[in-house]
């Protein structure tokens, strides 16, 4: 049974998001690879340009999420509106840091986009039919409404610390610390966050097992 559970869970909240996850990932990977790649000049398109260090990152981070944001677009038809929160907050904290070669506007980045999470998460409380959380889980959950709503509120504190914790790593912290919390740290802290909640939600998940698999499952 435990198994089952397990199987639907990875289905219904992985196996739909996974995907979703890794592709809104690839910029900050990016991010973090051209953070620590030793500043150098290369020639890019036959213009030569410095590659490496904080506001190179910067750069390569606004230009790789428009390009990728703008693909999924122009393949769906459409941004979630946590990708178009996600795309904006990029543009907007970036192109200042660029410009005037100050890392303090892209360190409130994490924070705020947390801050506007929890703003969204506390206004679906209040606003249309369903609370967030349900809209993003619950095609794999057939959980009651008092449910959705207890979780709910407990991914409105999670933001609200995570920005929290952002906000302090970022000016507190060295640069390396900071980067490397904001590429690593805030996923580690989500999973595990996400984890947490299943027990919660174990009961609750529909199971829409193949034949295939359970019986293979019993043979081992």
């Amino acid at each position: 049974m435990l198994y089952t559970q397990n199987l639907a869970i990875s289905r219904g909240l992985s196996q739909q998001n996974i995907m979703k996850q890794f592709i809104d990932y690839i910029p900050l990977v990016v991010f973090f690879i051209i953070w620590a790649m030793d500043e150098r000049v290369v020639t890019i398109a036959g213009l030569q340009h410095e590659v490496g260090g904080i506001f190179s990152a910067a750069e390569f981070l606004l230009v790789i999420s428009v390009i990728v944001y703008g693909s999924l677009y122009l393949i769906q038809k459409r941004l979630d509106k946590f990708q178009w929160i996600t795309l904006i907050a990029v543009v907007l904290f970036c192109i200042p840091t660029i410009i005037f070669r100050n890392t303090d506007f892209l360190k409130w980045k994490a924070p705020i986009v947390n801050w506007v999470f929890a703003s969204i998460f506390l206004g679906s409380r209040f606003i249309g039919d369903k609370p967030a959380i349900e809209h993003m889980m619950g095609h794999a959950v057939n959980a009651p409404t008092e449910l959705w709503m207890r979780l709910n509120t407990i991914w409105i504190y999670y933001f609200i610390v995570l920005g929290a914790i952002n906000l302090i790593v970022a000016f507190t912290l060295s640069e390396a610390l900071w980067i490397q919390f904001k590429v690593f740290g805030n996923l580690i802290l989500t999973f595990t966050f996400v984890l947490g909640q299943m027990p919660m939600l174990a009961k609750y998940i529909d199971v829409e097992e193949d034949s295939t698999e359970p019986a293979s499952k019993e043979s081992i």
